[in-house]
């Protein structure tokens, strides 16, 4: 694996990180330099393990990553003591998080070149969704990638739930030109 290749999930961890980190603490927390640090963790250690891994490998091991980058960040946030039971739940976030996506590409053929196709179906729905207009953008991963219904996300962004529904119809018409270009 180069860092051409760890580059290539950026957008996937945006997503992620994205989808753990609410709107309250985005100004708080730079979730971009969190996926910048995380990438830059996983180039320092391929350097000393240069070790192959193959794609779902690769992503679970920057997830791993990135979630333990996330838990430092909130912590930095926060006075209270180190609480290990605040931090477990990002993990398991950007678990499902990723399932969500993932699942939103599933494909019943197992074999690994469905798999590549897969994974690499996945990435691109991931620089797609990073293209979007920001308000297009939080609506579709709340409601796919965190599983949130119309009044939740209205409630959170603090909008109607027609308005939801028009971001989300929007957006998902932008996010397939996007694919389609990609």
């Amino acid at each position: 694996m180069t860092a051409d290749d760890l580059e290539r999930f950026r957008a996937y961890l945006n997503v992620l990180a994205r989808s753990q980190v609410g709107p309250a603490l985005r100004d708080r927390l730079d979730v971009s330099g969190v996926v910048q640090q995380t990438l830059l963790e996983a180039f320092r250690e391929l350097s000393v393990d240069p070790r192959g891994r193959t794609r779902e490998e690769a992503a679970a091991w920057l997830r791993a990553i990135l979630g333990h980058n996330l838990a430092d960040g909130l912590r930095r946030l926060s006075t209270r003591k180190r609480d290990v039971r605040r931090e477990s739940p990002i993990g398991a976030g950007l678990d499902e998080s990723s399932s969500r996506l993932a699942a939103c590409l599933a494909d019943d053929e197992p074999s690994p070149s469905r798999k590549l196709m897969r994974h690499e179906r996945m990435l691109a729905v991931a620089r797609a969704l990073d293209m979007l207009p920001e308000n297009q953008r939080r609506a579709v991963e709340m409601h796919h990638l965190q599983g949130l219904t119309l009044a939740e996300i209205a409630e959170a962004i603090g909008t109607t739930r027609p308005a939801v529904a028009g971001l989300l119809h929007r957006g998902l018409k932008a996010l397939r030109a996007n694919l389609d270009e990609d």
